[in-house]
């Protein structure tokens, strides 16, 4: 019988594991039901806004820091009743990335025997969203949020994490164009494991070898893949694979090049993408930085631009007083402490009045 226990001070509703009896006998099937807090509800020194999303490993809620009067968000993980270790484990996993298009953890606490991570809220949209809202999105800015993708998982790749989920509904966009990943918890640091060896992800982001239990660092190339196809085409290179059609998927018969559904990508960007959702591993991008470094490459191709040489102006002498005047403002602003800056391209941080970057060589 299914059991609520409710905490008295705040009301925490915690639903226990029960016990199915299947229709067949001698088979006993656990079933997990999560935790549910409340709009309004406070839990240790967070209120409770309102829900943000919910998925196979958690739900998340956007709440208030109480005693510093600042949004964030928190995720509850579906599975409590598990070792404590196990628990920090996302939270320590998401704690060892620090990147710009990556969510940050804050902290994780544990208040009347529920645990749950703190993490930034981002006021934002999924890419899922937008592409459903908008259709395909242009060339450019499709790859630009391609780049932005790829720093992140970049970064992950470094830290030995696998994503294993990615697609655009865990990619958040905010107003300034900024991309941030999410829900790495089905990720697993490769050092616990060399392979992933439970199916995990959204299947029709899947890399073929995750349908056989084993997941790899091209396995997220292959879902930022199918994540491209989707952006520059509007739909999915194919639908949902059943199970009839995973050895189709194995021989890369299920999908066709992006071009031949919008004729409008360059054949350079099709080649990229096609390369990236490889059916072998082995034959994909092994790290994101290198599918970065094709589509840079592409990009100064494109824009470069032929100018003729415009011979400088005649210079000329300001008076006397001006001079003065000219020298103690250049004086001033040699002592003015540059503000922080990041290439609008790739958003890594430049040096103080540089004017190009030095990661990925675009203009300022």
């Amino acid at each position: 019988m299914l059991r609520l226990v409710i905490g008295q001070a705040h009301k925490v509703v915690v639903r226990k594991r029960r016990r199915v009896e299947p229709m067949h006998a001698g088979i006993v099937l656990p079933c997990i039901l999560p935790v549910v807090f409340f709009r309004g509800q406070t839990i240790g020194k967070y209120k409770i806004l309102s829900p943000l999303g919910s998925g196979g490993f958690g739900t998340v809620y956007l709440a208030e820091d109480t005693w510093i009067d600042k949004k964030v968000a928190i995720k509850v993980p579906h599975r409590q009743n598990v070792d404590f270790g196990d628990l920090l484990h996302e939270a320590r996993l998401l704690a060892s990335l620090n990147h710009p298009n990556i969510v940050s953890v804050l902290t994780a606490e544990k208040q009347e025997n529920v645990f749950f991570i703190v993490m930034e809220y981002v006021p934002s949209v999924t890419l899922e969203l937008m592409i459903s809202r908008d259709g395909k999105i242009d060339l450019p800015r499709a790859l630009d949020f391609t780049c932005q993708i790829c720093n992140a998982l970049d970064h992950a790749h470094q830290q030995g994490v696998i994503h294993r989920d990615l697609r655009p509904g865990n990619v958040l966009v905010t107003d300034t164009g900024v991309l941030k990943v999410v829900d790495f918890g089905t990720s697993r640091f490769i050092e616990r494991a060399a392979h992933g060896t439970t199916v995990i992800g959204s299947p029709p982001y899947m890399a073929p070898e995750q349908f056989q239990g084993k997941a790899v660092l091209a396995s997220d190339i292959y879902s930022l893949g199918v994540t491209m196809y989707q952006m520059l085409t509007g739909v999915l290179p194919y639908n949902t694979p059943q199970p009839a059609d995973i050895e189709k998927l194995l021989k890369g018969g299920m999908v066709t090049p992006p071009r031949t559904r919008n004729p409008k990508i360059p054949a350079k960007i099709s080649e990229i993408v096609m390369k990236a959702v490889a059916p072998d591993s082995g034959a994909r991008y092994q790290r994101a930085s290198d599918l970065l470094t094709d589509l840079l490459s592409h990009r100064r191709r494109t824009t470069r631009v032929v100018t003729q040489p415009v011979p400088p102006p005649a210079a000329v002498v300001p008076p006397p007083a001006q001079r003065g005047v000219d020298d103690w403002a250049d004086r001033l602003r040699a002592r003015e402490t540059p503000l922080p800056r990041f290439c609008w391209h790739c958003r890594k941080p430049l040096q103080a009045r540089s004017t190009r970057c030095p990661f990925c060589g675009e203009g300022q």
